[in-house]
């Protein structure tokens, strides 16, 4: 069976330094719990890979109102007004890309693709001094894949040996992040027994899931 864990205790494995794949799309699909848990901790100089920061002091914003985070790879950044004025100060490094080029850059990452071409943000300040090439006459652009030493998600349903299924858009981007991390939790609403859940239902295997924590249905999150 995999290793369940309380949220303080996963929390807890999350070190200053350490690079992070947020499952989420605007607080949706997010690890709530988790992310409070490490707003309140000691770790700080985060590398975060999300499509976005949370709002004000909400979900990701509030690791940004601590000063949790070094850097930041992601799409949608304006949603939270608060990262826009510490990146005007030089408080947060900011990576854009686009976010279908986002989405494939995570699922290579998970798949051991170092990378690949596209013609999304070719010539824009997004793509500046990134390797280009001509394939059949047309040219692109590369995109480097991501991958992060933790991934912290939410799903809403496991069994007990990590299989995972989610809540129509919560699902969002926690699969591929699930494929693109060292070290994966997932915060779960709900633990079943093995075998319970029909393999045509689940999304995520077990082989790409190291720990669960259960949290409380009221502090779940639904697309």
């Amino acid at each position: 069976m995999i290793e369940q864990l309380s949220v303080d205790d996963a929390a807890k494995l999350i070190k200053s330094e350490s690079s992070i794949m947020v499952g989420g799309f605007g607080n949706i699909g997010n690890p709530k719990q988790l992310i409070d848990k490490i707003a309140d901790g000691n770790a700080t100089n985060l590398t975060v890979m999300a499509n976005d920061l949370g709002t004000p002091n909400v979900g990701l914003g509030r690791w940004v109102t601590e000063n949790k985070i070094k850097k930041a790879i992601g799409s949608y950044f304006t949603y939270n007004k608060d990262v826009a004025r510490k990146y005007r100060e030089g408080l947060i490094e900011l990576f854009m890309m686009p976010q279908g080029t986002f989405a494939e850059a995570i699922r290579a990452g998970g798949v051991g693709i170092g990378g690949f071409y596209t013609r999304i943000g070719l010539g824009t300040e997004l793509t500046e001094g990134h390797e280009t090439k001509i394939i059949d006459g047309i040219e692109y652009v590369f995109a480097k894949a991501l991958h992060a030493d933790f991934a912290i998600l939410h799903a809403k349903k496991a069994d007990e040996l990590g299989n995972l299924i989610y809540d129509k858009t919560a699902r969002n981007f926690n699969p591929i992040m699930a494929m693109a991390a060292d070290y994966c939790i997932v915060e779960v609403e709900e633990i079943v027994p093995a075998g319970s859940l029909s393999p045509e239902e689940i999304v995520t295997p077990f082989v790409f899931v190291d720990a669960l924590v259960l949290v409380e249905r009221s502090c779940c999150q639904h697309g």
